[in-house]
C-alpha cells in the first residue's frame, strides 16, 4: 500500500512553480480588422452644407414661393460636408444620374477629425 500512497503523493504534491501558457498576442492587423469589423455598421448622417444665414423670425413668416434667401457663402466657393455635424471635407456640386453629388476636392486629415472630436 505504501508504493500506491507514495505515487499518488507524488502525482499530487507540487513540482516546483507553476506554469502558464502564454498566449500568442494577436496580431496588430488582427486586431484593427476585428475592432473596424465592430463599427462597419454604424449608421451616421452626412450633410452637405451649401452655406448658412441668420433672420430674424419675422422674416421667416414673409418667406414664399419664389423668395431667395442669401448665403454666408461665395457663388462657387467649395460646399462642406458633415458626418454627425462635424466637418470631414470639402467639396463641389455635381449631377449624377439627374441628382444632385459631390465632388469631393478636399479630405479632412484624420489628425485634423480627431482634434474635432475633443
Amino acid at each position: 500500500m505504501s508504493d500506491g500512497s507514495s505515487n499518488l503523493a507524488e502525482k499530487i504534491a507540487p513540482q516546483g512553480e507553476p506554469t502558464l501558457k502564454a498566449v500568442p498576442p494577436l496580431a496588430e492587423t488582427e486586431v484593427n480588422q476585428r475592432n473596424l469589423s465592430l463599427i462597419l455598421d454604424i449608421p451616421l448622417r452626412v450633410t452637405v452644407e451649401l452655406g448658412r444665414t441668420k433672420m430674424v423670425v419675422a422674416d421667416l413668416l414673409n418667406l414664399g414661393q419664389g423668395s431667395v434667401i442669401e448665403l454666408n457663402k461665395l457663388a462657387g466657393e467649395p460646399m462642406e460636408v458633415l458626418v454627425n455635424d462635424k466637418l470631414v471635407a470639402r467639396g463641389e456640386a455635381v449631377v449624377v444620374n439627374e441628382k444632385f453629388g459631390v465632388r469631393l476636392t478636399d479630405v479632412i486629415s484624420p489628425m485634423e477629425r480627431v482634434e474635432q472630436l475633443k
